[in-house]
């Protein structure tokens, strides 16, 4: 009885991820399978953290990396071809996603309240958020004469 189960369930996509070969971890994942895309997860994950600590230097934020490249590589693992190995494909995902993290991590951020903390020297704000608009201000000055000129008496 024993060896008729184990044998529906290596025949169904119920067997357990560790008797999964990497193919069929990416067939099933690829079919929307959890057990599948875990599988995929715990043969790349470390290899895919290395690459992401090797790139940011930041254990933190190698773990971030990761965790974003895994995630987009689930909602793209349907794409993956077969073209290449996974592990090329996958290797190539994280840096892509490691190298936006860095163009993001580019931008200046400023939080509200440093922008709004005086400057001693012009005691004005650092960085002013509504500047008034010289184009805009003639177009409302534009409308309200034509509002006064229209409630004139003909006369």
């Amino acid at each position: 009885m024993k060896k008729s189960i184990n044998s529906n369930l290596t025949t169904s996509n119920a067997s357990p991820a560790g008797e999964l070969s990497e193919n069929e971890a990416i067939r099933l994942a690829q079919e929307g399978n959890s057990e599948g895309f875990e599988h995929l997860y715990r043969l790349h994950s470390r290899r895919v953290y290395g690459l992401c600590l090797h790139m940011s230097k930041d254990p933190i934020e190698a773990e971030d990396f990761t965790q974003d490249a895994f995630l987009q590589a689930f909602r793209k693992i349907h794409s993956f071809r077969g073209d290449s190995l996974f592990s090329t494909w996958l290797h190539r995902l994280t840096v892509n996603i490691v190298l936006m993290g860095f163009r993001q991590r580019k931008r200046p951020k400023i939080s509200l309240d440093e922008a709004l903390e005086l400057n001693e020297e012009s005691r004005k704000p650092t960085v002013e958020f509504s500047r008034p608009d010289p184009n805009l201000n003639s177009v409302i000055d534009r409308i309200n004469l034509v509002k006064a000129i229209n409630q004139l008496p003909v006369d």
